[in-house]
């Protein structure tokens, strides 16, 4: 049979034993009912205790051990002792532990059974320890009795303080509330045992704060202290909350978290205007619904608090001014509801009330919660435009009125104590067409054209009123002209009728309905007369019947209609409307005789219908047409390729002159050489030409200009000039190889008035000219190298460059 007990107790103080025995009573009954006690026969061993210890109504609980957590000691702490009554001292029995903390914290001594925590608990993180213990045979290491289980309990010091766990806190409480209003509760916890001793229990008091809040020791419920805190005179507080353990008593441990609580508002501040009277300018000219000033009322309280109406309760500018709050400032504006008139008031006074909207029954005792406050408004002058008498002014004229028919007057006054003389005017952008005059001081309309209502039936036009003293003050109003109809249009055709007639028409038959329109518009509706002209009425072909409601049907006489005897009739219709005077109009139905089918739809009407179907058909006629304008294209393009394709013109480069460019870079030979050439040689040359003209270019007489007459006449000296132009004409008419198009080649001829007179290099064509250019190196300097071009040493050589 094995013991446990706890044999080491003698190193404990007296008080620390008497402790432990009423710890150990205290918990009995709670492991009687947790725990199952081990039989009768397994007795306690605590010799050290002795027997004033023992009980005799009930057995020890021996399978529970007890060791004090945070052990500081060098030592392993002594825990208790395994006992077997098998172990007789011969050392053949050895004790094993196992379970929770086994070996790592609890190691127990296999010859003694003795046990010992070698690590440092706490009861905050594990409150006890299951284990289990056995004794075995050294020898054969079989078990001598069953395995026995077994707790260690961590016994709980005060080592934790307690802590505000949702700490730091906000609060908010009503300002002005009563002393004892609940502001907030807070909560302090603590992690020690709070079954064992007063480690867990916690009271709270206040550090800062006082003496405005305090808090109740056991619930920790923040309440105010006095009466009246104004939220206008301080509207936050700061309060520190202790809570202690071990009932507040010396040696507790403690924490502290901070309250910061805020006043609300309440209405308990009346609005109260800063002044009590204010004066505003107004000047007359500011249109209704502007803003003629703004005042205010303050007030201490925020939000819905200070909300204020205004409204006027005194004073003659009542349905003259409003006064109403903004919302968003809660200032009272002041704004114009009819116009003013400096000549007629020139001030006006106003009482204003500022009141709360939002009003707390429990502050009605301090007084009422408005305020009121005199304004004075005064008008100033302003020189104002023209007022005209009637803004609108409505008038009536025939559109057969005469040119300077009177329509009607306008009126205007100056509204300023100046009453300046008023003249009137049409803005022209409203009448562009000038269709009306205003005599300027009478303000008098008429027409000044002849009036179309069917191309204008209103006229919108402005009226200007200018004061003579100043110009720039301008008044406008509105002239509405009606233009009244009077009956001026003949009626005519609706619709452009194109009427077809059947071949197999009966007599009696209708072929077409007719109706008119008119552009004017009768106060009493159109109302049109349809008939047949007196010339037509005794046609044996058609008949008119009017139907009575703007419409007449047109009506065959006879039947056997043929195309190939007359394929159009024309019906000359007179349509009269009933206006006063009557107009009335004729016009003329075109009728056409068609080939029908049995439903009496149109085949093929006309001549034209008839003669195609005796020779081709449609399509066949279609066809030949595009045939022939197939062979026209093919043939155009034929003749276009074969002149592309032409051998290219190449000319005689010994003959064409063109070809043969001589630049000279020396000066020319005077001021007359500048007044450009004489092109008369070239249209009024006396030379006849017999030769014979190109087939393949059809000759044009090019007309030339000059930009100024020349200032001489062609002398008979320039034949060479002539004789050449011809010969190149005619070699270019009869050369096979010139493009088939007119060219214009110019040729330039010095003046006669240079004192070196012709300098032209057209001579020069001929190696064969007798002319001598000597004379040139007697010039000086400057002619030195045409005396060298054209000298007879090298007179063969000119062209060679």
């Amino acid at each position: 049979m094995m013991h446990i007990g706890s044999a080491v107790w003698t190193g404990l103080t007296v008080m620390t034993m008497l402790l432990l025995a009423q710890w150990d009573v205290g918990c009995w009954g709670m492991t009687l009912n947790s725990i199952p006690l081990r039989p009768a026969s397994l007795r306690p061993f605590r010799a050290s205790v002795g027997a004033s210890l023992q009980r005799h109504k009930r057995n020890w609980v021996w399978n529970q051990f007890f060791v004090l957590e945070e052990y500081t000691g060098d030592e392993p702490l002594y825990v208790g002792k395994l006992h077997s009554d098998v172990d007789k001292g011969e050392g053949k029995v050895k004790y094993v532990l196992n379970g929770e903390g086994a070996t790592s914290i609890f190691t127990i001594d296999e010859n003694t059974g003795d046990i010992h925590a070698t690590k440092r608990l706490d009861r905050e993180e594990q409150a006890y320890y299951t284990l289990r213990a056995q004794a075995r045979d050294r020898a054969t290491n079989l078990p001598v009795e069953p395995e026995s289980e077994f707790v260690i309990k961590v016994q709980d010091i005060n080592d934790n303080e307690p802590k505000f766990l949702d700490g730091p806190y906000n609060a908010q409480v009503p300002e002005m509330s009563p002393v004892g209003t609940s502001v907030v509760e807070v909560k302090a916890t603590d992690a020690d045992d709070p079954t064992y001793g007063n480690s867990a229990r916690v009271v709270y008091s206040i550090l800062e704060g006082q003496p405005y809040f305090s808090v109740e020791p056991k619930t920790g419920i923040v309440r105010t202290a006095l009466p009246n805190m104004d939220r206008e005179a301080r509207d936050q507080y700061l309060l520190v909350i202790q809570a202690k353990d071990m009932v507040g008593q010396m040696g507790g441990l403690s924490g502290t978290t901070s309250v910061t609580v805020m006043l609300t508002d309440v209405n308990d501040n009346p609005p109260r205007f800063s002044r009590k009277s204010y004066q505003f300018a107004v000047p007359e000219s500011l249109p209704v619904a502007s803003v003629v000033a703004k005042i205010k009322a303050l007030d201490s309280d925020i939000g819905p608090n200070a909300e204020m109406d205004y409204r006027i309760i005194e004073g003659d500018g009542l349905g003259v001014f409003r006064v109403a709050p903004d919302k968003d400032t809660q200032e009272g504006v002041i704004t114009l509801q009819k116009n003013l008139d400096f000549e007629t008031k020139s001030s006006y006074t106003l009482k204003i009330e500022a009141s709360n909207r939002n009003i707390d029954p429990r502050f009605l005792s301090q007084g009422p919660f408005s305020d009121t406050a005199m304004v004075r408004l005064t008008v100033e002058n302003v020189d104002e435009p023209p007022i005209f008498s009637s803004p609108l002014s409505k008038m009536v004229v025939s559109e057969a009125a005469k040119v300077g028919t009177i329509i009607g007057t306008v009126s205007a006054l100056d509204p300023d104590s100046t009453n300046s003389p008023i003249r009137y005017s049409i803005d022209r952008n409203t009448d562009l067409e000038r269709f009306f005059n205003i005599e300027a001081t009478t303000g008098v309309i008429s027409t000044a054209k002849p009036l179309d209502r069917e191309a204008n039936a209103v006229h919108n036009v402005t009226i200007l009123a200018i004061e003579s003293l100043d110009p720039s003050q301008v008044g406008k109003g509105v002239a509405l002209i009606t233009v009244m109809d009077i009956n001026d249009n003949a009626p005519v055709f609706a619709i452009e009728y194109e009427t077809f007639l059947c071949e197999s028409v009966v007599p009696g038959q209708v072929i077409e309905t007719i109706s008119a329109v008119d552009k004017d518009e009768p106060p009493s509706g159109h109302r049109f007369f349809f008939s047949l002209t007196a010339e037509t009425a005794g046609n044996m072909n058609f008949t008119l019947r009017d139907n009575k409601d703007n419409t007449a049907s047109i009506l065959t006489k006879r039947g056997g209609f043929q195309r190939r005897e007359q394929s159009m009739y024309r019906l000359p219709v007179l349509i009269v409307d009933s206006g006063t005077p009557a107009l009335s109009s004729t016009n003329t139905l075109s009728i056409r005789v068609c080939d029908c089918d049995p439903d009496g739809t149109p085949q093929s009407c006309g001549t034209e219908a008839f003669t195609l179907s005796a020779g081709l058909s449609t399509g066949a006629l279609v066809a030949i047409l595009a045939c022939i304008i197939t062979l026209l294209v093919l043939v155009l393009l034929i003749v276009t390729m074969r002149r592309r394709k032409k051998e290219p013109l190449i000319l005689d480069e010994d003959r064409d002159v063109r070809e043969n460019i001589v630049r000279y870079d020396d000066e020319g030979g005077g001021e007359e050489d500048t007044e450009a050439f004489d092109m008369v040689a070239l249209r009024n040359l006396n030379v006849v030409r017999d030769s014979k003209a190109r087939r393949d270019v059809t000759p044009e007489v090019p007309t030339l200009y000059c930009s100024r007459p020349p200032p001489y006449k062609i002398t008979p000296d320039n034949g060479i000039f002539r004789e050449f132009i011809w010969d190149r004409l005619k070699d270019a008419d009869v050369d096979p190889s010139a493009p088939p198009y007119d060219s214009l080649q110019t040729y330039a001829f010095e003046g006669s008035g240079s004192v070196a007179e012709s300098l032209s290099s057209l001579d020069s064509l001929s190696t064969d000219s007798e002319q001598n250019y000597d004379y040139l190196s007697d010039w000086g300097p400057r002619f030195r190298k045409l005396a060298d071009l054209y000298g007879h040493a090298d007179s063969s050589n000119i062209f060679s460059s």
